[in-house]
């Protein structure tokens, strides 16, 4: 992923830093919701439940923004464009519960009934505020 060294730390493995995640409504208007994120060396991983207006937004247009802001300088970000390219079932509940220990420092309370997906995000373009 091409995040300057400077911003590495908003989305470390132990970032607290939240993901301003904007998808897009069916008629085309931007739906926009902070969530829990993680990375790899190639995307940003996002975890939701099967059913959430960011799931069902995600599944039919791949075209994401996000912002990502220092939880410690609220003038600090990055903001990034990107496009799904995957999701999966697999492992969602534990990446949802390492995420929960990171934020909240206590397991994920699983809900009844509820399905866990991840989103794989590649950024297709990243600019700071600089």
């Amino acid at each position: 992923m091409t995040i300057q060294t400077k911003y590495q730390d908003l989305i470390s493995d132990d970032s607290k830093a939240f993901l301003y995640l904007a998808t897009l409504m069916p008629d085309g208007t931007p739906q926009v919701t902070p969530v829990w994120f993680s990375a790899d060396d190639e995307h940003i991983l996002i975890n939701t439940a099967e059913g959430r207006l960011k799931d069902k937004n995600m599944k039919a247009r791949k075209q994401v923004a996000m912002t990502i802001q220092d939880p410690n300088d609220r003038y600090r970000y990055i903001g990034i464009r990107g496009e799904v390219v995957g999701s999966t079932h697999e492992n969602a509940d534990e990446h949802i519960n390492m995420l929960s220990m990171r934020y909240d420092d206590k397991p994920w309370g699983k809900r009844e009934g509820q399905m866990r997906i991840i989103y794989k995000i590649k950024p297709t373009h990243v600019h700071d505020r600089d």
